[in-house]
């Protein structure tokens, strides 16, 4: 059996064996060792299989993952995220749909200082989801701003997709950090224009908040105020040079830490569960990495990427349409798929062809990770709404899918310009 043969019956295998439950990572792994068995030798597999682990244990941009979900996990605990909403519900709750677009601004502030977009939805589903049913807001709007708002987390750093993409194609953490920042917030104001024409054309849907003072405003502000620092002198050194995303990471999670103590907000026990979850979540990334990288070594030498080029080439298609074919890829396997699935089974396909196109690793690192965010919240496998539906089981999935249409078109109309002003992306990198 030829090469390409043997990686097309391998990839076929993988998709089954993730349709019958297996775990991706394990099921990458199992696929990639015996099909790198099958071509090379069974020797050759197991160095192979000792290589992957060494190099992925002794990877120093690794370091960020632990570092950041820690971060995450201690802030989470000192209740950072009803801080972000009170902090925003004050600022514009009082206008139609103004808690849904609070809950848009808390999740990209929550994001700042989160790895994780289901961790963001599942808090804002607990904060701000009760407060506007409270309000009178109708559940489409207010469970799809939740499920939406969560997708922001793995657009602004610390983000843990970018982080995976960076680790298989081997592109800076810190340039992809950095590139996030501008489409993120680009993002939640298409977010928040969505609610505000929705509500201007039906008001029944987000009636008008309680209306705060200056002086409320303020309280709600110094409560957030040193969490805003923490994310600027995180993301700013960054960005800056000042120090490396590892690096970024032990400040982010030191930060963390002295901040909540001060706070009062902090004791063992949750220093404790935060420690677990942390390492938790770290193992199953590291799970996902090791299958993924394995996968990898074998979809390269059935060189399926390169024959995918010289395809392409032959067809002489515009680079643009061929980006435009990845992308419409990505967005029909977010139904199927989750977000961690679809990069890694994906990335190693088709990083050598749009390298080859000649477009910049950050630029379609980016893109990416938008198009998985979209099948966070798409049918029938939308993580977000599933997250959202376990904190609130009485909103039926259907209505909170049919909730989260409008922000889908959104998203496509954020990806297109994203793609029309490159900029967005690559001015910040830049510096």
């Amino acid at each position: 059996m030829s090469p390409g043969t043997t990686g097309g019956l391998g990839i076929a295998v993988l998709f089954t064996l993730i349709a019958l439950g297996m775990p991706i990572g394990f099921a990458m792994g199992l696929v990639g060792f015996v099909g790198f068995a099958y071509l090379i030798t069974f020797h050759a597999a197991v160095v192979k299989l000792g290589v992957v682990a060494f190099d992925l244990s002794t990877n120093y941009a690794i370091g960020t993952i632990p570092l950041f979900l820690f971060m995450a996990q201690i802030l989470f605990a000192s209740g950072i995220g009803r801080d972000l909403y009170d902090f925003a519900a004050r600022m514009i709750g009082h206008l139609r749909g103004g808690l849904a677009m609070a809950t848009i601004g808390a999740s990209a502030g929550f994001a700042s200082v989160n790895a994780s977009s289901l961790a963001t939805t599942a808090t804002m589903g607990l904060v701000a989801l009760p407060e506007m049913r409270k309000h009178g807001y109708q559940d489409s709007l207010a469970a799809g701003s939740v499920a939406a708002g969560g997708t922001i987390g793995s657009l602004i750093p610390p983000s843990g997709m970018f982080i995976i993409y960076g680790i298989l194609t081997e592109t800076s953490i810190g340039a992809m950090f950095a590139a996030g920042i501008i489409p993120g917030i680009l993002l939640a104001i298409f977010y928040m224009a969505v609610i505000w024409i929705r509500c201007r054309l039906n008001p029944a849907l987000g009636p008008a908040g309680p209306h705060f003072g200056w002086a409320g405003r303020w309280e709600a502000t110094k409560k957030t105020g040193d969490v805003i620092l923490l994310f600027v002198l995180v993301m700013g050194g960054i960005v800056w040079g000042w120090f490396t995303p590892t690096e970024a990471g032990a400040m982010g999670a030191f930060g963390a830490i002295v901040l909540s103590l001060l706070r009062g907000r902090l004791k063992w026990a949750e220093i404790r569960t935060a420690a677990f979850e942390t390492l938790k979540t770290t193992g199953m990334i590291f799970g996902i990495l090791y299958g993924a990288l394995m996968f990898n070594a074998f979809v390269t030498v059935t060189n399926i990427p390169m024959n995918v080029v010289g395809w392409v080439s032959a067809v002489d298609m515009a680079p643009i349409i061929v980006l435009l074919l990845i992308l419409l890829v990505y967005f029909f396997l977010g139904m199927i798929l989750d977000a961690s699935a679809m990069m890694t089974l994906t990335v190693p396909l088709f990083f050598p062809l749009v390298t080859q196109l000649g477009y910049d690793a950050v630029f379609f690192g980016v893109l990416v990770v938008r198009m998985t965010e979209i099948a966070l919240i798409t049918p029938p496998v939308g993580m977000n709404v599933y997250v959202l539906y376990g904190v609130a089981k009485d909103i039926p999935l259907t209505r909170i899918f049919r909730g989260t249409g409008p922000f889908v078109l959104a998203d496509v109309l954020h990806v297109a310009l994203l793609m029309a002003v490159p900029a967005l992306i690559l001015w910040l990198p830049s510096l």
